[in-house]
């Protein structure tokens, strides 16, 4: 009798054990960002400032995805997520995981920083140990400035607990009247934000020539009984209230999108108590009466050695004179070569089109590109989105400008940019008195595209030029973050373009596209069918490989038909800075599959994806991460890179961050990711940010500055 043959079971390649949890794939993240602070290997003060990121970032994960959490739990929500955890079972472990963290972050501060910054000559002080001139100078500085802003508030039978607000440093104190028989009073104090953090001590002989600072809470908990005086402080510490502050808006409802975000940024501040942050030696008593009159439980106290809120550290890494221990060299935009000439920027992409590398190259020549159209008679209309812009913005300032001329300008203000949204509202009533046509963003979606549009009246007729982009319109963290951006007038993009703005302002939606893939309604596909086709080529035995390059990945169609993918045979390297829902190194599933992080002096957010296409390799960028709000709840841009010299550029910013030996970080079988092993028989070593640095440099190094009007200052690479 003849055996059975055994059928074999299909592949799960939605199986929740082969994902990770999106909130601990971030935690894992913000400790990628936290090993920079240990590197020893960076420059001192930088390694302060990456300790400063990851307090920042915290905060954040704190107010949007923490305070989401309890919300679920709040609803009785159920459901479980990407990788098989209710929201009860992510809580917890993520608040084991933080607590874990933030003893992390403390421990390298107090350990390894400290004494270092003491051997550089920098010494953060405590009141008490300051002495003579130093004494005598912050005495008189709390007296003259910081005495006058403070707002001592008691509670009692007639004085209710105060409303603390979200992130704010406060003092609490525990007090007993001179003349009483033994009854304790509460009291807060707020530590005044519009005060600077860190007091400078001026220099004085002495103490081996130490820079001395003191910290402003610290000089409040010192002075604390000046603010009481018919009091005895029993005892004072510092505390620090992290609250929920994602917005709900029904937008259905709302008549008036503006007014409605106006008002629910104002209760921002007041949102649930989340996270209770407090000095580890405070009393017992005073904790218990916080943690009563907050409502916070017992896994959201945070007992903390040493100073509150970490992110005063940025303040402290722009200190004079210390230079020396922070990173030189590559930081400074360089101009883009094709625009040095002494051409109109308009003359310049009828020519070509061209790609820009930010922050290695610099973000002016966007600001440029709509200034020139503002001043331009013969531009007839300006059409753009804007999602974060700096705080002066001269993009805003541009566009006002091009109204004041007559010309036509469309502008989307998306609203609801969480922790931008303040800003927004101020530029969208600017813009809109400027007399701009000002689009509050779309009602259920996020217009997170980055698209401008100048519309052009030249001999031959009319012509389109488009700017697209991975980054925002923002010339302030152009600087900080790594982008790609795209200038061209090939007509099939500005054909695109126009059918963009026509469906943003009037549900126009288009039979087709030329060029351009938009979520929500055609990106995931695209994406989809750009990944099976690698699947074919693997199956007809033709090359097949995906490099993408993102921010994050967590969308769950989109990592199961990868698994696919490397199940088929096509070979996929992922270089994702953030959130990685995907697990790497699963037998039959993801075998083909490698997972790169690169944390560094500049924030990676440039969206870069290429497909070998069974040799005929094809490029994108993106405004959009993999993510389910991008691909479903956000308005993005999927746009082809196909210049080939342009192509070129692209394939080296990929092919050079999977080389990266410096600031890589590989994600290993258990879905953690270590810093990339360097190989003892080799001395070669590769910090991607730093050679596009150099490189941005060099390419600028030729070019004649007779023949321009951009003067070059010589550069210490």
């Amino acid at each position: 009798m003849s055996k059975k043959m055994k059928v074999k079971e299909p592949l799960d390649f939605e199986n929740p054990k082969y994902y990770i949890n999106r909130e601990l794939s971030w935690i894992g993240f913000n400790e990628r960002v936290l090993s920079e602070a240990e590197d020893k290997s960076n420059p001192l003060f930088e390694r302060l400032k990456f300790l400063s990121i990851s307090a920042s970032n915290l905060d954040e994960f704190f107010m949007v995805r923490v305070a989401s959490l309890k919300d679920m739990i709040n609803a009785g929500y159920q459901k479980c997520d990407i990788a098989g955890m209710t929201a009860s079972e992510q809580l917890d472990k993520v608040l084991e995981e933080v607590h874990r963290f933030v003893a992390k972050q403390y421990e390298i501060y107090n350990v390894k920083l400290l004494p270092q910054l003491l051997e550089e000559g920098l010494k953060v002080c405590v009141p008490s140990e300051l002495k003579g001139a130093d004494r005598a100078y912050i005495d008189r500085y709390f007296d003259e400035y910081i005495f006058p802003v403070l707002t001592p508030m008691a509670v009692d039978s007639s004085r209710p607990f105060p409303l603390i607000r979200n992130k704010t440093l406060n003092i609490a104190a525990l007090l007993k009247k001179k003349d009483s028989k033994g009854e304790i009073d509460f009291a807060t104090v707020q530590v005044p934000d519009v005060l600077p953090r860190i007091i400078e001590i001026p220099y004085t002989e002495g103490e081996n020539n130490y820079k001395k600072v003191v910290l402003l809470e610290q000089l409040i908990l010192d002075k604390v009984d000046k603010l009481f005086l018919n009091y005895d402080i029993v005892t004072s510490a510092p505390y620090r209230v992290g609250r929920n502050a994602d917005l709900s808006i029904d937008e259905d409802e709302a008549e008036d999108l503006l007014k409605e975000i106006e008002k629910q940024l104002k209760l921002r501040q007041w949102g649930q108590a989340i996270r209770l942050e407090v000095d580890d030696s405070m009393d017992k008593k005073l904790l218990d009466l916080l943690v009563e009159d907050l409502g916070v439980d017992k896994n959201e106290i945070y007992k903390i050695n040493g100073p509150l809120d970490l992110t005063f550290l940025m303040k402290m890494y722009k200190l004079e004179g210390f230079d020396s221990l922070k990173e030189h060299g590559y930081k400074k935009p360089q101009p883009v070569p094709e625009f040095v000439k002494d051409k109109d920027i308009f003359e310049v992409i009828r020519e070509g089109d061209v790609l820009m590398h930010h922050p290695y190259e610099t973000f002016e020549n966007v600001v440029k590109f709509v200034e020139n159209a503002a001043v331009d008679p013969n531009v007839l209309a300006i059409k753009q989105t804007l999602y974060r812009v700096s705080g002066n913005s001269p993009i805003i300032a541009a566009l006002a400008k091009a109204a004041d001329n007559g010309k036509q300008v469309t502008v989307l203000v998306e609203l609801k940019a969480r922790f931008d949204e303040e800003n927004n509202i101020v530029w969208a009533k600017m813009l809109e008195k400027a007399g701009c046509h000002v689009i509050y963003g779309l009602v259920g979606l996020k217009t997170h595209c980055k698209i401008t549009l100048v519309v052009r009246r030249e001999d031959d007729g009319i012509k389109r030029y488009v700017h697209l982009a991975t980054g925002n319109y923002n010339d302030s963290t152009a600087k900080q973050y790594t982008d790609v951006g795209l200038f061209t007038c090939a007509p099939a993009f500005g054909e695109d373009a126009t059918a963009v703005f026509n469906m943003l302002s009037g549900y126009s939606e288009p039979l087709g596209w030329n060029k351009l893939s938009l979520a929500p309604l055609w990106l995931k596909d695209r994406i989809l069918d750009l990944i099976r086709r690698e699947e074919e080529h693997a199956a007809n035995g033709e090359p097949a490989r995906i490099i993408a390059k993102m921010n994050s990945i967590c969308h769950k169609d989109v990592i199961a038909e990868l698994y696919k993918a490397s199940s088929l045979g096509v070979k996929i390297d992922l270089i994702v800075r953030g959130i990685c829902c995907l697990r790497t190194g699963i037998p039959g599933i993801s075998d083909n599959i490698t997972v790169r992080s690169i944390v560094g002096n500049f924030l990676e957010h440039s969206r870069i994806f290429y497909f070998e296409n069974g040799g005929s390799p094809e490029f994108y960028a993106s405004s959009a991460d993999w993510m389910p709000r991008n691909l479903e709840r956000r308005v993005e841009i999927l746009f082809p890179i196909e210049n080939e010299k342009l192509r070129k550029k692209v394939w080296h910013i990929l092919d050079m961050e999977l080389r990266d030996t410096e600031k890589a970080h590989i994600m290993n079988e258990k879905g953690s990711f270590e810093k990339v092993k360097k190989d003892p028989a080799s001395d070669e070593k590769i910090n991607s940010q730093k050679i596009f640095g150099d490189e941005a440099a060099e390419a600028v190094k030729n070019i004649n500055p007779q023949n321009s009007r951009v003067f070059i200052p010589e550069m210490k690479i």
